[in-house]
Formats: C-alpha cells, sequence, structure tokens
C-alpha cells in the first residue's frame, strides 16, 4: 500500500501462516531526508504502519502482553473475521533496512544516507524488488493510498509454535505391506517417546496385520480413529505426518477444507515428488519439526465451485438442449462478456465446493467427439477449448499432470494459475499462465456435442451437463509443506531425482582447442 500524497513511499504486508500480519513501510529518498530534516514530532502511526523510534518500549510491552495470551486453537472464522490481527504472532515492524545498509544506532538520519549513498542491490529475498512508480520524468502510477501490494517473502516462511503440537495424524498408505513396519516405529515413537496423541483412519488401525500383532496391541488401542466424510478432525491437528508417496498428500489436502496444519512427507512411495524426508532419520527430522523454526513451503490450493443450473435442475420439464443452447447464446455479448444473470451465483445451486491442490481436469470423458468447453477469466470469455479437455493447475500441479500435457514447470512459491489445454486440436494453443487473484468459469459450449467430465486431484469425477459451470480461484487456505532443506534446494532436488530434470551425456571437452573450425582462419 503506497503511503497517502507520495507514490513513491510503500507499505508492503507479509501473512504467515496463522494469519499473522507483517506490515514495513519504506520510505522513498526525498520522504526520508523530510523525515531526517524536520524536528517536529511525527504524526500518530496508522494500524499496520511502521511507528516512529520512540514508541519501542510501549510496542514492547504490549506485544510481551500478546505473548503471555495463550493462543487460542484454531477456530471457525479466525482468519477471515480478524484479517488484520496475528495474537500472539502480530509484529509491527520498524523502517525495513534496504539492501547494503548497515545497522546504526539513529534510524531515521544516518540510515537515509547510507541508503541514498549506497548502490542500490538485489534485495537477499525470492520474491522480486517493488517496482518503481515513476516511468519517465512526467508519468507515475496514480497514488492510491487503499491500495496493497501483497508480497510474499519465502525467505521468511519459517514454522514455529504457539503451543507444544499435541495430536498428530499420520497418514498412510494403503494396500502396501511394505509400509507396516514404519508406521508401527513411527506410532511408538510418538506415544511413547513423545506422549503425543496419534490420529489414524479406522481402515488403518483395523488392518489384519496390526491386529494380529499383539506386542503392538498396547500402542494400537491409544490410537484415536476418525472415518473421512463423518468425522471432522481439522479443529483438533496439530501436524500432519504422510507415510507414502504424493498421493498420501494429496489424501490429508483433502480432508481439511479450511486451514491445514503443516504438513510432513515421508518418502516410503514409488514417485516421492512432495516428499522430501528419508524414513530412515526420522526420529531426528520429528525432533526437530517439534522444535519449530523449520523452513516450510506453502503450496497454493484451488478453491473450486460446481455450479448446476437452477433451470435444469428445478424446472417441471426437461428443457432440451437446443433451448438451452438458445438461451446461451442470449446471454452472451458479442465481445465476450456475460450478463449479471449468468454470473449470478444465486442463480444456480452450488452442488460441490473443494479445496484442490494439484489440479482440475475437464475432459471429454467416455465420448469419441472432442471436447468443446468455454474458458472466462474474470466474467470475460476468453477461449474455447477444444480437444480432449482443459487442465487448471497449481504450481504444485505443475510438475503432475500439466507437466505431461506440455505445461512448463513452475516453483510452488509463485503465485499463479496454470491452464493447459490436453491435445487441443489446434497448432497454436500453448499453456498459459494467469494471475492467482482471477477467477476462472469453465461451461460447456453451446455448439458441444456432448457432455464434459471434471475430476479433482483425481477424485470426485462427476459430469458436466448444459447450464453448468465450474468456477475456480486461488484459495486463502494454503496448505505448508515442511521442507527437509529449503524450499529452494527440496524442489530442485525433486526435479532431479523423480523426474530427470535436464539428464544428459556430457560433452566431452576437445583435446586441442586449435583443431576446432571456429578457430580457423
Amino acid at each position: 500500500m503506497r503511503a497517502a500524497g507520495c507514490c513513491l513511499c510503500w507499505t508492503s504486508e507479509r501473512r504467515c501462516i496463522d494469519g499473522a500480519a507483517f506490515l514495513f513501510k519504506v520510505l522513498c529518498p526525498p520522504c526520508r531526508r523530510m523525515d531526517k530534516s524536520d524536528p517536529s514530532p511525527s504524526p500518530a502511526p496508522t494500524r499496520g504502519m511502521a511507528r516512529p523510534s520512540g514508541l519501542e518500549s510501549a510496542r514492547s510491552s504490549k506485544h510481551r502482553e500478546h505473548s503471555s495470551k495463550s493462543p487460542r486453537r484454531r477456530g471457525k472464522g479466525t482468519r477471515s473475521e480478524q484479517p488484520g490481527a496475528g495474537g500472539g504472532q502480530e509484529q509491527l515492524l520498524g523502517r525495513r533496512r534496504l539492501p547494503g545498509q548497515r545497522e546504526h544506532s539513529s534510524p531515521s538520519g544516518s540510515a537515509s544516507d547510507t541508503a541514498e549513498s549506497s548502490p542500490k542491490r538485489r534485495a537477499h529475498f525470492l520474491h522480486g524488488p517493488c517496482p518503481d512508480t515513476h516511468f519517465g520524468p512526467k508519468a507515475c502510477i496514480l497514488p492510491n493510498p487503499t491500495s496493497v501490494m501483497h508480497i510474499q517473502d519465502p525467505a521468511s516462511q519459517r514454522l514455529t509454535w504457539n503451543k507444544p503440537p499435541v495430536n498428530v495424524l499420520i497418514i498412510r498408505k494403503i494396500r502396501d505391506e511394505s509400509l507396516v513396519e514404519p508406521f508401527k516405529e513411527l506410532c511408538r515413537f510418538l506415544v511413547e517417546e513423545k506422549q503425543m496423541m496419534v490420529y489414524v483412519e479406522r481402515r488403518v488401525a483395523d488392518d489384519a496385520t496390526l491386529s494380529k500383532d499383539e506386542a503392538f496391541g498396547s500402542i494400537r488401542n491409544q490410537l484415536c480413529t476418525f472415518r473421512e466424510g463423518y468425522d471432522d478432525i481439522s479443529e483438533c491437528i496439530d501436524l500432519i505426518i504422510c507415510l507414502g508417496g504424493d498421493g498420501t498428500l494429496l489424501y490429508a489436502s483433502s480432508l481439511f477444507q479450511g486451514s491445514v496444519p503443516p504438513v510432513m512427507a515421508f518418502h516410503l512411495g514409488s514417485l516421492g515428488f512432495l516428499t522430501p524426508f528419508k524414513f530412515e532419520s526420522y526420529k531426528t527430522e520429528v525432533a526437530k519439526v517439534f522444535e519449530g523454526n523449520a523452513a516450510i513451503t506453502l503450496r497454493s490450493r484451488l478453491k473450486v465451485k460446481v455450479v448446476k443450473d437452477m433451470l435444469q435442475r428445478e424446472g417441471p420439464q426437461e428443457h432440451d438442449r437446443e433451448t438451452t443452447t438458445t438461451t446461451q447464446q442470449q446471454e452472451q455479448e458479442h465481445n465476450g462478456v456475460l450478463t449479471h444473470g449468468h454470473t449470478n451465483s444465486e442463480a444456480g445451486k452450488v452442488s460441490l465446493q473443494l479445496q484442490v491442490l494439484n489440479e482440475v481436469v475437464v475432459d471429454r470423458g467416455p465420448s469419441s467427439y472432442l471436447s468443446n468447453v468455454d474458458l472466462y477469466l474474470d466474467g470475460r470469455l476468453i477461449t474455447s477449448v477444444q480437444g480432449d479437455g482443459v487442465i487448471v493447475s497449481t504450481p504444485t500441479g505443475s510438475t503432475a499432470y500439466a507437466a505431461a500435457a506440455g505445461a512448463s514447470m513452475i516453483h510452488p512459491n509463485v503465485p499463479a494459475i496454470m491452464v493447459t489445454p490436453i491435445c487441443p486440436h489446434s497448432l497454436s494453443f500453448r499453456p498459459i499462465v494467469v494471475p492467482a487473484g482471477v477467477e476462472l468459469m469453465i461451461t460447456l459450449s453451446p455448439e458441444a456435442r456432448n457432455t464434459a467430465w471434471v475430476s479433482f486431484d483425481g477424485r470426485k469425477r462427476q459430469e458436466i451437463q448444459y447450464g453448468d459451470c465450474i468456477k475456480i480461484t486461488t484459495s486463502c487456505y494454503p496448505v505448508p509443506s515442511i521442507c527437509c532443506h529449503d524450499l529452494v534446494y527440496d524442489w530442485f532436488e525433486s526435479l532431479a531425482q523423480c523426474l530427470h530434470w535436464n539428464v544428459r551425456k556430457r560433452q566431452a571437452r576437445l583435446a586441442d582447442v586449435s583443431d576446432s573450425s571456429d578457430t580457423e582462419n
């Protein structure tokens, strides 16, 4: 958010997992000079802005007061009702030090001189620098005090605990007998040594192999069980540990349609792109996570709504396809903008709402005809997809089905949504990347010869008929995946080890450089 009255002053905001807001204000060089030369007292700081150095003692006492209060366990509406509050985690940062600027005792004087005299260098963050708002000698961006620039700094994403974790959920890959022993070792370690309350699925606890093991019987009786779709465990889990492949992490994400606890995934499956930890050192790794200060990757998810047409569902008679086609054509303007009646959420019934970690796949299903669907972006018709279907994926899903369809692989911390066609009947239809804040909508084209089918992370597959639509946007509830080393190294390590990215036999060096034809006269 730019400061009022100056288009160069910025107040940037960062948010951690539990909703705490970190805001800092960066003054432009003219304002820093005025701040240095003006002896008058500073005005009262606004909420979220950097405060003067004279209020440091009051700010410290307030922070200690908030820290002493025991944080409330995750509840409904905690993050949405208090977007600017972070409880004990809320920090009001002072003026941010610029790259190459040393810390001084006088933040208003010598700091500004050092910032102006030192050369401009790239900040040691993974996000890009704040853009310059002046273009040439006379052009600039219109100042808007209410605008907020959200810049996520992946380097500052560290896990911390408000209270020591107590309840641990273990997700084990089923129908794999090789995971029985690692599962029993982990349960015994958490229950006996760490005194944790362990939650598992009922079908895992009722496994015949575990039931026959009398030595594991005492541990098995202390396990808390639940059933998917019947028991809600979203408010009582502090940590998730996955034993298996990438599917276990996808399944863990589907269990939490709101806030997701930190996820620690051990590589015990086939691919393991999302599971960086090795089980051989599970005691050491789990102990480090319990201590906190572990690097995490915030894997964004998609919020998906399937809206069924009200006329088709509640009408006294079944409308034929020609009538539906005519109605849809009348609702479309020549410039591709849908009318209010089509985009109104009250005009249809939301039959399904999900949080998706990898991708939403719309395909032609069992039909042999082309899949013909229309793609809208913020209510405007972008294109029609004619082919086998289309994939809408997150950066995490860019290395899954989208990669097989020819899309680029994107780091999970890049805020974006990928749109990838599946075998398009067009030589010019390339995958695209759109901003994370847009809303995509997919409907059947009026010229479609058959219906379409949709699946969410490979699950809950259903048919999309005429008049139905799928609305997709970025969710505000990411999956905090704990890193083994750091979020950059783990990703490239997975690319190299799992997908063999850029694996090629190395070119041999020339024995004599003078023999090259490029050096001949």
